[in-house]
């Protein structure tokens, strides 16, 4: 009778040191940020893959369910999912994850924000007016998002705070100490010239030093049409460029047409994580993108 109780305590605390939170990321960076935080107190799921453009996506009935059940909704902001995530958030009938409150985590509010333009003009193409989203192209954002993020799960799951704290400062050492190697092996990228397809990129840009001398899109969110890249074709010769860098859900008829005619390399980097074989958490991600940009210019 004492083994058997014995035996049924253990399962009792096995199960309620799994999975007590059921948290939603709205993209696969945050997925996995949060993974790295939370350990196997959580279950965590993306709403997006890295193949999929997180501007534009469907708010289908099987998300709206994980949406539904979710007690964390952990995204961007700054307006990137904008086009989906209200309507996901309302058809969801949670009140839990709705804005301004705690299962609502936004990663731009931890950040200093690039490229903000204070107003928004459609005709401008998709523009954010709040700042440039795409922040976890700078891993030094992360350990930001981090902080704050261990701090919101404790605050979901009091009991367990000490855990998200602990898990919190191995990251923050695991990723400071990534960086500090990511950032002595790019020393040869600074100051590079690049095309970009999309303003995916900018935070990259300006950890690594990158410089950016041309879009291929004539506006942000608008695919170009061979005239535009004839002429930056011709702004390229007196403006020379060494890379054009796209991310994997964009497509390559663009940067391939301009990179055959320029007869420099156009790079696919996985932008987050999943986006590439080797891109198998946050530091697969960076492993992977400085290696593609390092081998680029040989």
């Amino acid at each position: 009778m004492f083994i058997r109780l014995f035996f049924l305590t253990l399962l009792l605390l096995a199960n309620t040191a799994h999975a007590t939170l059921n948290i939603l990321a709205c993209e696969p960076e945050w997925a996995a940020l949060t993974q790295e935080l939370a350990g196997d107190l959580a279950r965590v799921t993306s709403a997006t893959t890295a193949r999929q453009d997180p501007h534009h996506i469907e708010a289908r009935p099987s998300l709206i369910a994980r949406a539904r059940n979710a007690d964390l909704l952990v995204c961007t902001g700054a307006e990137l999912e904008i086009g989906w995530l209200p309507l996901l958030q309302r058809e969801s009938g949670n009140a839990r994850i709705q804005p301004g409150q705690a299962g609502y985590f936004v990663a731009a509010d931890q950040v200093r924000l690039l490229e903000k333009s204070g107003g928004a003009d459609r005709a401008q193409g998709d523009v954010h007016p709040g700042g440039n989203p795409h922040l976890q192209a700078n891993p030094r954002n992360l350990l930001s998002v981090a902080q704050a993020l261990a701090r919101r799960l404790a605050e979901l799951d009091p009991a367990n705070a000490a855990h998200y704290a602990a898990r919190n400062q191995d990251f923050q050492k695991r990723m400071s100490a990534a960086i500090a190697r990511w950032e002595k092996d790019a020393a040869p990228l600074r100051g590079v010239a690049v095309v970009v397809h999309h303003k995916s990129w900018s935070y990259l840009a300006d950890w690594l030093g990158l410089k950016v001398v041309a879009d291929l899109e004539p506006k942000p969110g608008i695919e170009p049409s061979v005239a535009y890249l004839a002429n930056l074709l011709e702004r390229l010769k007196a403006q020379p460029a060494r890379l054009i860098l796209r991310t994997a859900y964009q497509s390559p008829k663009p940067s391939d047409w301009l990179a055959e005619r320029a007869a420099i390399p156009a790079l696919e980097l996985p932008y987050t994580v999943g986006g590439s074989a080797r891109a198998t958490d946050l530091f697969g991600l960076f492993d992977d993108t400085l290696a593609k940009l390092k081998g680029g210019l040989k």
